[in-house]
């Protein structure tokens, strides 16, 4: 089994209160989690209204295929004209962790 996290720092562009960038962020997430079965959540930065942090965790037998739906995700978000990916880590959990 393996298991990847995604971690999306993320910059918003013309977005001036908090309401507003929930309209932005939450139809982003749920297109994510439609697309690619995924666990995904706004993660960070929840009282910064130009920032958002997105989570997304994947498990499944091959660490291949984590690792493809983890770049089609960060992919996604990056084609979105009103984000600005600062940041992208990823971090892994598999079979010889203990």
């Amino acid at each position: 089994m393996y298991v990847g996290a995604l971690e999306l720092d993320l910059l918003l562009g013309d977005v001036g209160s908090i309401k507003e960038k929930r309209s932005v962020v939450r139809p982003v997430v749920a297109e994510i989690q439609r697309k690619y079965a995924v666990s995904v959540s706004e993660a960070g930065h929840l009282d910064l209204h130009r920032r958002a942090l997105i989570g997304v965790a994947v498990v499944a037998a091959d660490a291949g295929h984590v690792t493809d739906v983890l770049d089609h995700c960060e992919r996604l978000v990056s084609s979105h004209p009103e984000f600005q990916v600062l940041s992208a880590r990823t971090r892994w959990l598999g079979p010889h962790d203990d």
